[in-house]
């Protein structure tokens, strides 16, 4: 099977989100979503994908291997995230997560059998959650507008910036030969997509449209993210463009973010940008 090179990849994400950004200076309507029309086309061409080739795989992977197996392949990508998760920890000038996060790569590596067991979080040393994304967000870059990105789900303009340097960073994308990276980019999506299993009768019962949750559960969860958890209030201004989920039940709160911290439409081609547990 053909697969997709990394830069190509890149070159791609750029495109639609300029391509993407673009068309939304002639929208109106929600300054956080002015590309709606757009956004909500890539929305159901990735549920498309999602719902007849990557679930499917994902609930098969799911149904034949036992859990510890796949809580050991979780942890063995997990260690290597690790290490760009130390990297954006140390740029946003948080010294002692950065120490951490390597003390966790360590340990891991070594006592963990190159990471299959996180001994790390046994002993206490707590998993974090970084990226370029929450980086450029550290260090004051605004969030611009929201996009969906194809096969890659909701990003803000910010946050697709931040995905190229991503795909650039991961050490998996630079695994050689070629079919050994190609495998372990397919098993990382397909093993993050059955975590996120769960996850999907939440989102389909709680949602009268599905996009609209997800965006603002997405939004949310990443403010929340940049801000390790203690946001500032948002001005009314602000908060008058940030709609609250569409739920199934009048007065639902918004959700919460371990329901919703990725879309159903998990990654098939390189590696995931965010890990599926918050800090």
């Amino acid at each position: 099977m053909k697969t997709i090179k990394p830069a190509r990849i890149k070159s791609l994400i750029l495109a639609v989100a300029a391509a993407g950004l673009l068309a939304g200076c002639a929208s109106s309507g929600n300054l956080r979503d002015p590309i709606e029309g757009f956004n909500r086309a890539m929305f159901a061409f990735n549920e498309g994908l999602d719902s007849m080739i990557v679930k499917p795989v994902a609930t098969g992977y799911e149904a034949a291997l036992p859990s510890p197996v796949r809580t050991g392949v979780t942890n063995f990508f997990g260690n290597i995230a690790d290490l760009l998760i130390g990297v954006n920890n140390l740029l946003q000038g948080k010294g002692s997560e950065a120490f951490s996060d390597l003390g966790r790569v360590v340990i891991n590596s070594t006592i963990g059998v190159l990471g299959t067991f996180d001994i790390a979080s046994d002993i206490g040393l707590e998993k974090h959650n970084e990226d370029f994304g929450q980086t450029f967000g550290r260090w004051g870059v605004g969030s611009g507008a929201y996009v969906v990105i194809p096969v890659f789900g909701p990003r803000t303009a910010r946050d697709t910036v931040g995905l190229v340097l991503d795909v650039a960073a991961d050490p998996v994308t630079h695994v050689q030969p070629i079919p050994a990276r190609n495998v372990s980019l397919v098993v990382r999506a397909v093993n993050d997509r059955a975590n996120l299993l769960p996850a999907d009768k939440v989102v389909e019962e709680a949602a009268l449209d599905k996009y609209s949750y997800i965006r603002d559960a997405y939004l949310q969860r990443r403010r929340n993210l940049i801000y390790d958890g203690n946001a500032p209030r948002e001005s009314e201004a602000d908060a008058d463009q940030v709609e609250r989920p569409v739920t199934a039940e009048a007065g639902t709160a918004e959700p919460q973010a371990s329901a919703t911290s990725v879309a159903p439409a998990a990654p098939v081609l390189v590696a995931r940008t965010e890990t599926t547990e918050a800090k």
